[in-house]
């Protein structure tokens, strides 16, 4: 099986205040069934009150990303899925969860991972 990143950046989540208790208990029950159909790998959501750094090989610390690169926000999940057709489903069910579109990307095969 194939690993997915299935994602979306913060801005893109825009919907009225009063929606939020629905869209959290709605994402996460998504989650919940991806649990429970054991193909949840990982997920969350960056913490934007936290600055992003580049860690160099001598240990060297930078504030920031690298140069030209968006620094990376919003949620973020990985599924274990048969195929990307099924990558898109889980995408289109986190989508009308979190009311924004998502963003669907397949890990290249690492044997050791």
């Amino acid at each position: 099986m194939t690993k997915y990143l299935i994602s979306f950046p913060g801005e893109a989540m825009v919907f009225p205040e009063e929606e939020f208790a629905a869209v959290v208990e709605d994402s996460h029950a998504v989650i919940e069934e991806a649990k429970k159909a054991g193909v949840y790998v990982f997920g969350g959501g960056i913490d934007e009150a936290v600055a992003p750094v580049l860690v160099a090989g001598d240990g060297t610390v930078t504030e920031g990303t690298h140069p030209g690169h968006q620094v990376p926000n919003g949620g973020y999940t990985v599924l274990e899925l048969p195929s990307r057709e099924a990558a898109f489903e889980w995408a289109a069910k986190l989508a009308r969860a979190c009311r924004c579109a998502q963003e669907v990307r397949q890990f290249g095969y690492d044997p050791a991972s």
